[in-house]
């Protein structure tokens, strides 16, 4: 356990949210995603896992994960196929952890085989206990400023 970050938080993960760069894409993924095969194809090439609900781990990662502001894309979420107006009660979630913390209301969204596409060039894929479908979203790592002074 450390002070004052979310225990749910592995090692792993806080070991990879810090190893990335402003730009890199994290792709949180419901328990359906086929985030083990997607997994191999991004910077870190391993899935890592919570499982908890999506917007546990939402939550928890954007308490010390800051959102791109430089793009419009820095928050995404998988489309209903061929319903890309519909936003289900787990993305009403998603948008309230990221609006939460200041990011894009709404948040982008993206179809589902883009998205796809956009998690295979991430830099990591976390695969969340999830069960509910379209759980899926993707956020861009931006810049913690200098310290005043």
């Amino acid at each position: 356990m450390l002070m004052g970050i979310d225990p749910i938080l592995n090692a792993d993960v806080l070991y990879t949210l810090r190893a990335m760069g402003h730009g890199d894409d994290l792709i949180i993924a419901d328990t359906n995603f086929p985030s083990d095969s997607v997994a191999r194809d991004t910077t870190l090439g391993e899935l890592l896992r919570i499982d908890r609900p999506a917007a546990d781990v939402v939550r928890a990662v954007l308490s010390i994960f800051p959102i791109d502001t430089f793009v419009d894309d820095a928050a995404a979420r998988m489309e209903v196929v061929d319903e890309p107006d519909t936003i289900l009660p787990v993305m009403e979630e998603f948008q309230a952890e990221v609006s939460a913390v200041g990011g894009p209301n709404p948040v982008m969204p993206i179809e589902r085989f883009a998205f796809y596409d956009r998690a295979r060039k991430a830099y990591a894929v976390i695969q969340t206990g999830e069960r509910r479908f379209y759980g899926c979203f993707a956020l861009r790592k931006g810049v913690i400023p200098p310290d005043e002074g």
